[in-house]
């Protein structure tokens, strides 16, 4: 018979389990098991050390200016690569990004419009009669080719809508005259920037 001295343990109870302390060690080394790491503790690992802390409200605000800056470029971005989730209401839904692409794959002759309105200004400031008058000529010659091509876009954006989206929910009306707004823009001024080449099969 043992004598068990008073204030002891046997070492079985003082002892761990070296299994049990090993899965614990484990299990705290993995996934949730782990604390979260503190605010502090996050930033201590970025890149780079941390800007310090403005000093001044002016400074604060310029901060504030260049943080908005930097997101309205990235918006603007975006929305120029045709991002649906950055494009204003007017360039949403699949029925307006069609119409987008059929007026991007033909030349448009709105497309010159101020090529021609700077044509007719310049005919309008020499002073000579007979310039001017070809000058009235050529603009009207070019309204009238503008009508001309605008009625053929807007046929042929009808019949693509036809063909592709027959329930889309917009008026077609608003959807042709969304395409012609459009096509009297210089390519390289569009918004969202041209996402076909001229020419192309859509």
């Amino acid at each position: 018979m043992k004598l068990r001295l008073p204030g002891r343990r046997p070492q079985s109870e003082t002892t761990p389990d070296s299994a049990t302390d090993l899965a614990a060690q484990l299990a705290a080394g993995v996934g949730k098991g782990r604390p979260t790491p503190k605010r502090a503790e996050a930033q201590g690992r970025r890149q780079g050390p941390p800007p310090p802390p403005p000093t001044t409200r002016k400074e604060a605000y310029k901060r504030q200016r260049e943080t908005q800056a930097a997101g309205r470029g990235s918006t603007r971005a975006a929305a120029a690569r045709g991002d649906e989730s950055a494009l204003p209401a007017r360039d949403r839904g699949p029925a307006r990004r069609l119409v987008r692409d059929v007026v991007d794959s033909r030349r448009n002759a709105g497309s010159f419009f101020l090529v021609v309105a700077a044509l007719v200004l310049v005919g309008y400031v020499i002073p000579n009669q007979a310039v001017r008058g070809y000058t009235v000529y050529l603009w009207l010659a070019f309204f009238l080719l503008i009508i001309a091509d605008s009625f053929v876009l807007g046929r042929k954006i009808k019949a693509k809508l036809a063909e592709r989206l027959p329930d889309h929910p917009e008026k077609t009306r608003t959807l042709v005259w969304y395409g012609i707004s459009r096509a009297t823009m210089i390519r390289k001024w569009r918004f969202p920037k041209p996402a076909v080449d001229p020419s192309a099969e859509v």
